[in-house]
């Protein structure tokens, strides 16, 4: 941890969020001097404020030790390159189009590598009026199910959420232009076939 660079990253927050270095201060129960070490670099905060600061300025700790917010690539945000994340302990289903950190009951987050479908996954796509009708014999016991299916295109994506002892069907519009579909299996991670 560098504190000159950490210093840096806490002014430019600070201005950001339209405070002084005394509004700051008082919210952290420190002096305005305290904030102006900081940030000139001749201190660093107490281990004690580091999740405050983290809060106040929606920022992740290690950024704020990082002493930079490490910007992503600009993408323009295609939906072909999403990433799906699953928290292990509370099952949340995250998505991003870009790079990032994503945390989830404290967790830091990775995204999941798609596969192509396997025997054990197959999925069977028929067409029903205006809809794709998706079915599948993948086990759906409270141990080893489909959490999600996601049929991903090129301007939308369209998630299906799916639960243990339910059947192995469901039904999503098309999208123009076709797209991939994506199936997370609760043991075996995340497959992809393009329909």
């Amino acid at each position: 941890m560098e504190g000159r660079e950490m210093g840096v990253l806490l002014r430019h927050l600070r201005q950001e969020a339209n405070m002084t270095q005394r509004e700051l201060a008082e919210t952290l129960h420190v002096s305005a001097q305290a904030v102006s070490k900081w940030e000139t670099g001749a201190g660093c905060p107490d281990v004690s404020l580091l999740a405050a600061l983290a809060e106040r300025f929606g920022v992740s700790v290690e950024r704020l030790l990082a002493g930079d917010l490490g910007l992503n690539e600009l993408d323009g945000g295609n939906m072909r390159r999403l990433k799906f994340y699953v928290c292990p302990d509370c099952g949340n289903i995250l998505t991003a189009t870009g790079g990032g950190e994503l945390h989830c009951c404290g967790r830091k987050l990775e995204p999941l590598a798609a596969r192509p479908v396997d025997e054990e996954h197959a999925v069977t796509v028929q067409e029903v009026e205006e809809d794709w009708y998706i079915t599948f014999s993948h086990p759906m016991e409270k141990g080893h199910f489909i959490r999600f299916a996601a049929y991903v295109a090129t301007e939308r994506v369209l998630l299906v959420r799916l639960y243990p002892e339910q059947g192995g069907e469901f039904r999503i519009p098309q999208l123009r232009g076709g797209g991939k579909l994506y199936l997370c299996c609760s043991r075996d991670g995340l497959f992809e076939v393009k329909i």
